[in-house]
């Protein structure tokens, strides 16, 4: 079994793989009550070119407890959550489909499968399925996602698999339990 570092303020950027080249810059601000992820990805999907700016706000042992993020074309989404799959609204409104889903998986990032990975101290084979509140950046219309992990080294590999097996990737990470290589998709530059 391997624990991870603390968390700690520190900055990560990936390169997409992808044909577009595009980029993911994202910070972790360390503050008494809470850690704050506040990233700026620029890419494009299917062809359709995106701008977007997230933030997560998330307790020391990231849980996820707020989503903000916005486009450069004005649209934006706020969701609260109490870390025990209830979400809603930025103004309250319950959010039922999103109903167990524990994490965030922000399409064109992949800080967002740090967070899975670090809630827990992981043991050689260990697996888990989770249920994903998925936001893609072309919608911004969140919607529940199957997700398996699998820890192949404890502290350096994972395996991520959709849950209806539609892909999957070996991910690379650091002591920090974020992703250094995410193969076919992105790539850490910083």
């Amino acid at each position: 079994m391997t624990a991870f570092r603390p968390p700690r303020p520190l900055t990560a950027r990936w390169r997409s793989l992808e044909t577009d080249g595009g980029l993911d810059h994202v910070t972790i601000e360390v503050a008494q009550d809470r850690l704050v992820a506040r990233g700026a990805v620029v890419g494009s999907r299917g062809g359709t070119p995106y701008g977007v700016y997230y933030r997560i706000d998330m307790t020391h042992g990231w849980g996820v407890r707020e989503v903000a993020i916005g486009a450069a074309d004005g649209r934006g989404l706020h969701l609260l959550t109490d870390g025990k799959g209830h979400w809603a609204t930025g103004n309250g409104e319950p959010l039922p489909a999103l109903a167990g889903c524990v994490d965030v998986d922000l399409a064109g990032t992949p800080f967002t499968n740090t967070l899975p990975i670090r809630r827990r101290i992981w043991s050689k084979g260990e697996r888990a399925e989770l249920k994903m509140a998925y936001i893609p950046f072309d919608t911004f219309e969140p919607a529940p996602d199957g997700q398996t992990y699998a820890c192949l080294e404890p502290g350096r590999r994972f395996l991520y698999q959709a849950s209806d097996r539609s892909f999957e990737a070996e991910l690379a990470i650091d002591d920090d339990g974020f992703v250094t290589d995410y193969p076919s998709l992105f790539t850490r530059v910083l």
